[in-house]
């Protein structure tokens, strides 16, 4: 884990945690069905995180189940996460996710608009 701040305009990167993924038990996004960029990680520890944003909570988990399943193909616990954006065989995925975010919600509005102009009967 590294933590990031400013100093008079300048950045600064300090590492504060480090664990192996092989300890890594499970991941837990706390609230699948809200923005929210706060999770669990389950070590012999259960250690609280906030990431910089929901997307790159996503991300940060995309990104530590490819390495599993590159590297030590275990039983990693994905909880509390929407499994549409984690998974590659999901229509939505691509290697530009939150673009793709963005245009499914955009197609829910526009569904939504359409109903809405619909003349009741």
């Amino acid at each position: 884990m590294v933590k990031h701040f400013r100093v008079d305009r300048e950045e600064k990167y300090e590492i504060a945690e480090k664990w192996f993924l092989k300890d890594l038990e499970m991941i837990d996004g706390k609230e699948a069905d809200t923005d929210n960029p706060y999770f669990d990680m389950h070590f012999h520890k259960v250690y609280s995180m906030e990431a910089y944003s929901c997307a790159s909570k996503y991300t940060f988990a995309r990104t530590l189940n490819k390495l599993n399943e590159m590297y030590l193909k275990k039983d990693l616990k994905i909880v509390n996460f929407d499994s549409t954006y984690l998974n590659d065989d999901s229509i939505w995925s691509s290697n530009n996710r939150d673009c793709l975010v963005l245009m499914r919600i955009c197609f829910y509005a526009s569904n939504l608009l359409c109903l809405s102009l619909c003349p009741l009967s």
